[in-house]
């Protein structure tokens, strides 16, 4: 699968990307935005492998919103404006798409960045749900099981792994090793993230697990209590 996101202000054109993406069944939407700000929040916490971009949007247009991600994921641009398309080169994008934008040229696009990523997609089929990652600490990578991780503390260019008996101190960005986890791993608050299998209880304030209490950010509050109740109960 190819997860991917769209970012449009546009209601009509979000349906209609929204109805293409539907067509194709390895394209998973993760996401449908409608300005890069909420975008930004998400691709923070998920990892997305390739978003669907419009030009012209306010506030900050889809030019601006790219060059503001460290690591951003491929891009396919959908506009209205042909005159952005040498500012698209800049950016590696995948295509150029103008708006009405049919599906047999929404599918060649799709194609075009599926020969892109052959390598990538043939990894993920070998090993579709590694367990595990490998992190350096202590000049040395170690090997970490996922679910032997409580949560993860931000330590400004640092990063604790707190592990049943022992913690290791990384050198990364919270958000950035958030993309390589798994799903049920989410960000509640700028400073930790967790393993919500790991969750004995939470209040309205802050959320326990590995008997401790870990607060509950505020801009993450909606997204975590909807997470619970969706996940939790299941």
């Amino acid at each position: 699968m190819i997860r991917c996101i769209l970012v449009d202000d546009e209601p009509l054109a979000r349906s209609l990307l929204e109805g293409h993406i539907a067509e194709i069944p390895y394209l998973e939407l993760l996401g449908s935005f409608k300005n890069a700000l909420e975008a930004s929040d998400f691709l923070n916490q998920k990892k997305v492998d390739v978003v669907f971009l419009d030009i012209q949007m306010p506030k900050l247009t889809g030019l601006d919103f790219l060059s503001t991600l460290s690591n951003p994921p491929k891009v396919i641009f959908t506009t209205a404006y042909r005159e952005y398309a040498l500012d698209s080169y800049e950016f590696e994008a995948v295509d150029y798409l103008l708006k009405p934008i049919t599906f047999s040229r929404f599918l060649k696009a799709v194609n075009k960045l599926v020969r892109g990523t052959q390598n990538v997609l043939h990894a993920e089929t070998e090993n579709p749900n590694p367990d595990y990652m490998f992190v350096s600490s202590n000049k040395k990578q170690v090997k970490v099981v996922f679910d032997s991780i409580s949560h993860i503390e931000s330590l400004k260019d640092y990063i604790r792994i707190h592990l049943p008996n022992e913690s290791l101190v990384i050198k990364e960005q919270l958000g950035n090793i958030l993309k390589d986890l798994p799903s049920h791993f989410i960000r509640v608050h700028r400073s930790y993230v967790i393993n919500s299998q790991k969750v004995t209880a939470y209040t309205a304030r802050d959320i326990e697990v590995a008997s401790l209490e870990i607060p509950i950010g505020g801009k993450y509050k909606e997204y975590v209590f909807s997470y619970l109740k969706n996940n939790l109960n299941q």
